[in-house]
């Protein structure tokens, strides 16, 4: 869905830096995720704001799983 940020990668939700109700613009940082041992931060691909996170820090996420929905 164009209204959701997934993971690019396998690996553990170490931070969450956004909540429900944060206005976000392209390449603010919204995770961090520890793959191989490596801290790796996602970034926001768009402008929004974001309706729902939906994992939480220490969370193991696959490739490709969402991780929040925008409104």
């Amino acid at each position: 869905m164009p209204n959701e940020l997934h993971s690019p990668m396998t690996g553990t939700i170490k931070e969450v830096l956004t909540r429900p109700g944060d206005h976000i613009e392209p390449g603010r940082e919204l995770f961090v995720v520890e793959s191989m041992k490596m801290e790796l931060p996602i970034e926001a691909e768009v402008a929004g704001t974001v309706a729902e996170v939906l994992v939480s820090a220490g969370e193991r996420v696959e490739q490709g799983q969402p991780l929040l929905r925008l409104a």
